[in-house]
């Protein structure tokens, strides 16, 4: 497929977690945690085969590989991601897994242009990282045919909690909360999709939301947070919001971990809101 690609600088805030190669690994241990959740939303929405799904920003092509398995030889994903760093470890790992139906593209999907609509257009953690999330999914909802899907996973901090009260943990879960909404980004953009895309033109979705709950000492839980937190040191450190000293982040997960099984608690992810709505009629 075809993909001519205009990229404008005022689409979006700074990603502040940034494209290291080290945070592109968390995207993948994210995205190997959370693929139940993505694969689920994807069947309650019908992805199905023989689709022709557009994939923004798909990082390191894990929602993308999700993708490529529900549509089918006969089907196509196509990732797009401002990064190229990522576009080229997506790349790189499809030609690895053999996916010859997926393919990956650098730009801004509010700007770009396709040679035809897509059956469908999905995103996990994306809209939180828009300046106009109204508009942007109103410009990339143009690229979906009429009676086609849009399908976002977003994010909700808020539900990142400890029960009975954990510090270690609640106070690393406001971190990250407070650090993404220090640049800009909106943590609690999941519970706005309803709002959003009926204010971008779309009906009123359908939504749920998921979470990883658990007391046990090998959950992915305490790594998911620490690593996020590890990534947004500098803008911890940069609005005054924690330092390096008191944050002592390669402990962190240890000691959020020794602490809940201590106190026989359990602990709750960040939230992903699955919201999803079909393109109407002009």
């Amino acid at each position: 497929m075809s993909v001519a690609q205009f990229t404008s600088p005022h689409t979006s805030v700074e990603y502040a977690l940034g494209h290291s190669s080290r945070e592109l690994d968390r995207l993948s241990f994210q995205g190997t945690v959370f693929a139940p959740f993505t694969r689920q939303l994807f069947i309650q929405a019908v992805i199905k085969p023989g689709m022709r799904v557009l994939d923004v920003g798909s990082g390191s092509g894990d929602v993308s590989f999700l993708l490529a398995e529900l549509v089918g030889e006969g089907g196509q994903v196509l990732g797009v991601d401002r990064s190229a760093a990522a576009v080229e470890r997506a790349t790189t790992r499809a030609i690895r897994r053999g996916h010859s139906n997926v393919s990956f593209a650098v730009g801004d999907p509010a700007d770009m242009q396709f040679d035809e609509p897509f059956d469908a257009m999905v995103g996990r953690f994306v809209l939180m990282y828009q300046d106009d999330p109204t508009e942007s999914l109103r410009k990339m909802s143009e690229h979906v045919r009429t009676g086609g899907l849009v399908v976002f996973q977003e994010l909700t901090s808020s539900a990142c909690r400890s029960f009975p009260t954990v510090p270690a943990f609640d106070e690393a879960a406001y971190w990250l909360g407070e650090a993404l909404r220090r640049s800009g980004a909106r943590p609690e953009l999941g519970l706005e999709m309803h709002s959003l895309f009926l204010d971008s033109g779309l009906p009123a979705p359908r939504m749920h939301m998921d979470a990883l709950v658990s007391g046990d000492a090998e959950s992915p839980v305490y790594e998911l947070l620490a690593e996020g937190v590890r990534t947004l040191m500098p803008t911890l450190s940069k609005f005054d919001i924690a330092s390096p000293e008191y944050v002592q982040i390669d402990t962190l997960a240890d000691r959020m971990r020794t602490e809940v099984v201590s106190k026989r608690a359990v602990v709750v992810s960040y939230g992903l809101v699955g919201a999803w709505s079909t393109k109407p009629t002009a």
